[in-house]
């Protein structure tokens, strides 16, 4: 049995593509996946299953969700294994303790090339800095979130691939619930 953690992008977020957890929770338990737990109400979902994480359980889970409750939204599914390396491989320890809610990491669907990296570093006109492990883009935002100009639309962009970001604490909170 492999414990993952799946979680949503745009699910119940400025009053669209609105879903109770619990009605996740069902869904994710019908498909036969154990130990359901939600965190928060922005689609964390920690789960068990003998399926490994990838792709093709991203697509089951996107496309059970668009049937039975009537949304489209994307699932980035790591296993606990990977969240831990994901903790592990943080470049920013000092940001982390510090000041936890402005450090985030950006789960992409798919790895970005150095080339679209590097257009994404050259167009942060702010004090952001980013690091990146695989298909996870770590961003410090000195000056907090809601003013700054590096969104996750402009990183979706310059990267090629869709993500979603959780703060340093969600992260942790996930992960303690893995363990």
């Amino acid at each position: 049995m492999y414990t993952h953690v799946a979680l949503l992008r745009g699910l119940n977020v400025g009053g669209h593509n609105k879903v109770a957890m619990s009605d996740l929770r069902d869904l994710l338990a019908d498909l036969g996946f154990g130990g359901v737990i939600s965190l928060l109400q922005t689609g964390n979902l920690v789960i068990e299953s003998d399926r490994q994480a990838g792709a093709a359980l991203e697509r089951l889970l996107e496309k059970a969700t668009t049937e039975r409750l009537g949304v489209f939204v994307d699932y980035i599914v790591r296993s606990a294994d990977e969240l831990e390396k994901i903790v592990a491989r943080n470049p920013f320890p000092k940001e982390a303790k510090d000041a936890p809610s402005n450090l985030l990491v950006m789960f992409l669907k798919t790895t970005p090339s150095a080339k679209d990296e590097d257009a994404l570093r050259a167009s942060i006109k702010g004090p952001e800095i980013i690091g990146r492990y695989r298909k996870q883009l770590y961003v410090v935002y000195p000056a907090g979130i809601g003013r700054s100009k590096l969104t996750g639309a402009l990183i979706e962009q310059k990267l090629g691939s869709r993500g979603t970001a959780r703060n340093w604490n969600t992260i942790h909170r996930l992960l303690a619930i893995c363990k």
